[in-house]
């Protein structure tokens, strides 16, 4: 195996893969069988003996062996495809921002595979093996938060990568995304201004999601920087209408009503204007309820939400951008991207 080729560029140091990283014939050595076993072993276990197995995963673990199809493409190291990983294919948080990714790499002439991790950092770990094996160039992933494994594949392999979704201040990961805590303050900050002083939050599951996160620290902050505001509940759920509605039910069961909830997302708010209907309550005249992304849905609900619009195509083709540079090895690119988000006044915020 040959080193690790580091690249300064624009204060960022980036890892790139130098044309060899460990090879099958890496793991019959240290494992002490022929490589006929080892391939044997990848693509049939079930006709290997058991301490033969064990041997070779030990060594396919020690070495971080990930194969790769393609004896032409290895020939090359390039298989001109790239991978993304997003959270959920449930909804379309995520749509417009992986069709533009899509579209700019199409234009390059390079293949996109798409992986779901459903929240799960074990899922996205072995989504993250997956691509790879079947010859990822790249890898598209959405935030920053990760199990240090996950971390520690990703430095091992040298693998090409760019969060989205986030704007990390810390970390070497080339990143293209937008401010979510920011953003998360200053939507709540157009809710006060508006003349609401009890409020509440539903956000999305925030174990493991930095995004969710931010968005919460960036409400409390908003409504922390006004004596007289109060939150009254905060409320997760996952992205569904029905658990929205649940924990918009939740909120309401308190002897102190809000006048408005903060969503952390669209889908999150739409559940909840469904449940306020069910409940007899009318939007925004007995309470006001507000989203984040602005997807496509939030301009079709009765009445139309007021939400956070995330610049999801540009994110999406400037990430395509991003990793292209790095696997094109181009020198003097800027790795690090914030965009800015725009609160979009509808009709779900009322005035008091």
């Amino acid at each position: 195996m040959q080193a690790l080729t580091f690249i300064k560029s624009n204060k960022w140091e980036i890892i790139m893969r130098d044309s060899n990283r460990p090879s099958l014939e890496d793991v019959a050595a240290l494992a002490g069988v022929s490589t006929a076993s080892i391939s044997r072993c990848i693509n049939s276990p079930q006709k290997v003996a058991e301490p033969t197995r064990q041997r070779i995963q030990n060594a396919i673990e020690t070495l971080g062996y990930v194969p790769h199809f393609g004896g032409r493409a290895l020939a090359r190291n390039r298989t001109n495809t790239i991978g993304a990983i997003i959270p959920t294919m449930d909804n379309a948080m995520f749509a417009s921002g992986l069709q533009a990714f899509q579209e700019t790499l199409s234009a390059a002439g390079v293949t996109l595979l798409v992986g779901s991790s459903n929240y799960d950092p074990d899922q996205e770990f072995d989504a993250i093996r997956s691509l790879l094996s079947q010859g990822a160039d790249g890898l598209l992933l959405i935030g920053a938060a990760r199990p240090e494994k996950t971390q520690a594949f990703l430095t091992q392999h040298a693998v090409p990568h760019v969060l989205a979704w986030c704007c990390p201040k810390t970390g070497h990961s080339p990143s293209v995304g937008f401010d979510n805590q920011k953003s998360g303050h200053d939507i709540a900050a157009h809710v006060l201004a508006h003349g609401h002083r009890k409020l509440a939050v539903i956000c999305g599951l925030r174990e493991g999601n930095d995004r969710a996160t931010a968005r919460v620290v960036g409400i409390k902050q908003a409504i922390a920087s006004q004596s007289d505001a109060q939150l009254l509940g905060l409320e997760e759920c996952k992205y569904s209408f029905e658990e929205a509605g649940a924990a918009f039910a939740q909120l309401l069961t308190g002897p102190e009503k809000a006048s408005a909830v903060i969503c952390g997302s669209d889908v999150l708010a739409v559940g909840a204007l469904l449940q306020a209907r069910k409940m007899g309550l009318r939007v925004p005249e007995d309470i006001s309820i507000t989203g984040f992304d602005d997807i496509s849905l939030a301009q079709v609900t009765t009445p139309s939400l007021t939400t956070v619009r995330v610049p999801q195509h540009s994110m999406g083709r400037k990430a395509a951008e991003v990793l292209l540079a790095l696997l094109n090895q181009e020198p003097g690119q800027n790795l690090r991207h914030e965009l800015m988000t725009t609160i979009i006044d509808r009709g779900t915020l009322a005035r008091i």
